[in-house]
């Protein structure tokens, strides 16, 4: 017996929404019945307009290996849609891939923070989210999310995690005492010289040679001390590292002993049992990290994976496996002990304790800086 086209369709309308199949199969059935027919209903149009995956850029490693299990594949397992990842070790990377693709090509950012949404901005790259459709918004804390609305009153993110940039040490050659008594002048200690590390981005360099020419990082008024404090640790430094895999790598092989470290991946090599101490020096450089959604992208579908990102047993269960704290606010989630005992941990949900950069003052020097930062580190 032959059925209508239409009453085809209808069928397999009715099976999705009985839950006899899953949202990737109604579409790609729906897609060629439809396609084959010659015909379309108001609600396959529909149907065919939706996405069926998502693009997320993210950092790799660990942490995008904890966000895949505890929250994407849950989701694809969910919805059907798949989420398509790529990964950078520095943003400015995926920022210049970006200025190159049309729009859409990317779509969901694990960014860096205000300092990065800037940039977003400035290149009329961001979107404007309906936050109607990211219910969980509600339960992050207001001291995240406010940075970012100063800057869009309509947000293109949801912040996500956050941690700090403080100081390293392998507890066998460097005791806390030291590490709290010298704070950011340990890593230009020339007692540990050739087995020193640090991160190679402008901003890291700039912001500790800040702290150690004791100047506020967010307003340093003289930057030749900061470029000789920079050349001087340079001298002593034996490698700049420039991923989260690789600062645990050198750290674990002893290859260097002390340097300044993101937060949660000494969390992840103490929890692996290595003589690893962390310090967050008086002004250490705190980060948020956020979801960013770019113009072009599949809005709903984004917006829907967020959400369920932002979920309190999926947001706790990503915050355990990157081991950095997530954005709810503990005074709204119940949060695990594990996470408050991971570094940089706020049990106030207020901030006020992290020095985060002022996008602005960054932004403004950022391509001087970074221009000069390359010549230092190559030897001027």
């Amino acid at each position: 017996m032959k059925i209508s086209s239409t009453r085809r369709l209808e069928r397999l309308q009715d099976r999705y929404a009985n839950g006899g199949m899953d949202r990737r199969t109604f579409l790609g059935l729906t897609a060629a019945a439809a396609a084959s027919m010659g015909v379309m209903t108001s609600w396959g149009r529909k149907a065919l307009g939706a996405a069926t995956e998502v693009r997320f850029d993210g950092w790799g490693g660990v942490v995008q290996e904890a966000i895949d299990k505890y929250a994407f594949q849950p989701y694809t397992a969910k919805t059907g849609i798949k989420v398509v990842q790529g990964t950078f070790d520095d943003e400015n990377v995926v920022i210049t891939k970006i200025k190159s693709a049309s729009p859409g090509d990317f779509q969901i950012i694990h960014s860096s923070g205000v300092e990065y949404y800037k940039k977003y901005i400035d290149n009329g790259w961001t979107s404007e989210i309906n936050e109607a459709n990211i219910p969980n918004l509600a339960n992050v804390m207001t001291a995240m999310i406010e940075p970012f609305r100063k800057m869009t009153p309509k947000l293109s993110c949801a912040p996500y995690d956050y941690g700090t940039t403080g100081i390293a040490y392998n507890t066998k050659y460097i005791s806390e005492a030291e590490a709290k008594e010298k704070g950011a002048n340990l890593l230009v200690d020339p007692k540990y010289k050739g087995k020193i590390g640090a991160y190679g981005d402008m901003v890291t360099r700039v912001w500790y040679a800040s702290l150690q020419t004791g100047q506020d990082p967010n307003d340093a008024k003289d930057m030749d001390a900061v470029w000789a404090k920079a050349r001087e640790a340079r001298d002593l430094t034996k490698k700049y590292w420039g991923s989260g895999a690789e600062l645990m790598d050198l750290l674990a092989k002893e290859e260097i002993i002390v340097t300044d470290a993101w937060s949660g991946r000494i969390a992840a090599l103490q929890q692996q049992g290595s003589p690893i101490g962390y310090h967050d020096p008086a002004g250490s450089y705190a980060w948020m990290e956020d979801m960013l959604i770019l113009k072009g992208s599949p809005m709903a579908e984004c917006e829907e994976l967020v959400n369920f990102m932002l979920d309190t047993a999926t947001a706790i269960a990503v915050a355990e496996g990157q081991n950095y704290p997530p954005s709810l606010d503990p005074k709204k989630v119940q949060l695990t002990d594990k996470i408050a005992k991971l570094p940089a941990f706020d049990p106030t949900g207020e901030m006020k304790a992290l020095t985060f950069a002022n996008p602005d003052y960054w932004a403004a020097h950022s391509d001087d800086w970074t221009k000069q930062w390359d010549r230092i580190s190559k030897g001027a």
